[in-house]
Formats: C-alpha cells, structure tokens, sequence
C-alpha cells in the first residue's frame, strides 16, 4: 500500500466553505479520499476545524451541526498524539522555526508514514523530517 496523505484543517475548513467555490471542490475531493483511507489526520485537525465552525464561520454554526459533519467525517484514520508526538513536535519547532501547533501537524504526519502534507499554511515544497508539504489550493 502507498504511503497517505496527511490532511491539515484548512482543508475541511474550505470544504465546507461555499465562499470558496474553487478550493472546496478541491478539498471535498481531498476529504472524499480522506473517507476512503488515502488521506489521514488527527485530532488536532478535527479540533481546529470543529473550532473554526463554531466561532470563526460567517455565520458560526451551530454545535448540533457541528457535531453531524463531525459524525460523517469519523471514518477518516487519525493519528493519535502521545509525548512521543510532543516532543517531535518541540523538535520541529527548534529545527525549522514553525510555530509548536504546525510541528504538531508534522509530527503526526511523519507518525502516520505520511509522504505529504495538504496545507495551505505550512511552506508549500518544504519538507519536514522526510514529510513534504504541497498547497492543494
């Protein structure tokens, strides 16, 4: 099997943004190989999107909404952070400079085997401990 994709929040967050017509076709299809098991994440990645709905969304969703897209994106594979993960992630931090919550997202991205990165915010074509970043957008 080939290695996944690692998924960071933006790009749920764009797939359920209909302001951004273009980037959510983009992400829908990211989120659709995300629910057949190519694409991974993690539950920080879950919480920042939950997040973004809930107080940063124009207009903010409701909780029991919320709570749905949460239910239909629960096939998605996550990968679980421990101190191991932490520590990675304080690695990262100290080696390219991003901030600790990005070094999260790497870190679980090189724990999952993960060849990739979909974000929009990490460096797009730099990699992290083996893991390259690519703006899907």
């Amino acid at each position: 099997m080939n290695a996944p994709d690692f998924m960071d929040s933006n790009v749920l967050v764009y797939a359920y943004d209909p302001n951004e017509p273009r980037k959510q076709q983009i992400a829908q299809a990211l989120v659709h190989k995300a629910l057949e098991g190519e694409v991974i994440a993690s539950p920080q990645v879950l919480a920042e999107f939950s997040a973004t709905l809930l107080h940063k969304a124009s207009p903010p969703l409701p909780p029991e909404k919320v709570i749905i897209i949460l239910d239909t994106l629960g096939p998605i594979k996550l990968v679980l952070a421990d101190l191991g993960t932490v520590r990675r992630a304080v690695e990262a931090r100290n080696r390219f400079g991003i901030r600790f919550y990005d070094g999260m997202i790497v870190a679980a991205a090189e724990r999952g085997g993960c060849r990739r990165i979909w974000s929009e915010d990490l460096n797009a074509g730099q990699e992290y401990f083996g893991v390259r970043v690519e703006n899907p957008f």
